[in-house]
């Protein structure tokens, strides 16, 4: 637009305007601007000499540092492990029992081991030990096979599979339902002579016992606890059921499947035991 035309000549304008008094103006760049750009510009050059930056066909340039993520990773890595290296070795040389007695060590293992809980026990026994549905709990004091140190790890090692023969063939539906209202009232605290009898009769004592809490040697259930290992809402219901078909009998198909794998092949010596220390600290003890 020539000079005569511009409505406000002598400004420093390109002579675009809009709606009477919107123009583009045509200052330079600030200073400041152009100094960060050039920077930019440097400093994308430097970083892409110095690290991996840009894809090839079957390759990228590596960078005359040579850093890679992968290599930072395993030097942290190293710098962990060699903090830890004396606590590991400490449980190397101990047993799980000895490890507890040292209130140090005891720590660190607990400490190191809730990931160990989190990858192998918690999609079974919950994140905190409560036991998911059809699961024992272990925050509790109510253990099938004993709570010390050393039949905890021996659980871990070996695994567990409990038996429970089915009674459904033995028994008449009149007979499984007096046995489960017995066992149910007797959790709580109540008495029942003919289902006294009845257990008697039929040999429930030789699994758990004359009176009822079971034997940590065979893994039978505790009775006169409270404490159910398959939780259904109707106590009697769920009773009936399990002395119907049985925990792990592979002659009825509808028994209840209770095993607990063994680890032996899936951790390591150190592994195990720091979970069995882990696990003694939530609800251990007996």
């Amino acid at each position: 637009m020539a000079d005569d035309k511009n409505p406000f000549p002598g400004e420093n304008n390109t002579g675009h305007v809009w709606d009477d008094n919107i123009r583009e103006l045509n200052n330079p760049i600030p200073r400041w601007w152009m100094i960060g750009f050039w920077a930019s510009i440097i400093w994308w050059v430097a970083y892409g000499l110095l690290y991996p930056m840009i894809p090839l066909a079957n390759d990228w340039t590596k960078g005359m540092l040579g850093w890679t993520m992968t290599g930072e990773y395993q030097e942290a890595v190293e710098e962990i492990t060699a903090v830890r290296a004396q606590f590991e070795d400490q449980i190397s040389a101990l047993s799980a029992k000895e490890i507890l007695a040292d209130e140090g060590l005891t720590s660190y293992t607990i400490a190191s081991a809730r990931v160990l809980f989190g990858d192998n026990c918690a999609a079974c026994h919950g994140s905190a030990g409560q036991g998911n549905p059809g699961f024992p709990v272990l925050a509790d004091d109510d253990w099938l096979y004993g709570g010390s140190i050393e039949a905890i790890e021996q659980t871990l090692i070996n695994g567990r599979r409990g038996m429970m023969i089915a009674h459904g063939k033995m028994l008449s539906d009149q007979e499984i339902s007096t046995l489960a209202n017995f066992v149910v009232g007797w959790s709580q605290g109540q008495e029942d002579p003919a289902g006294a009898q009845l257990y008697k009769d039929k040999g429930c004592f030789g699994c758990h016992g004359q009176d009822g809490k079971g034997l940590q040697m065979l893994g039978s259930a505790n009775l006169t606890d409270a404490i159910w290992r398959f939780n259904e809402a109707d106590k009697v219901a769920g009773a009936a059921y399990t002395i119907r078909h049985g925990v792990n009998d592979p002659s009825d198909p509808q028994t209840r499947e209770a095993v607990m794998p063994a680890f032996k092949d899936r951790l390591s010596e150190n592994d195990i035991k720091k979970l069995a220390v882990y696990v003694y600290s939530l609800g251990g003890g007996q």
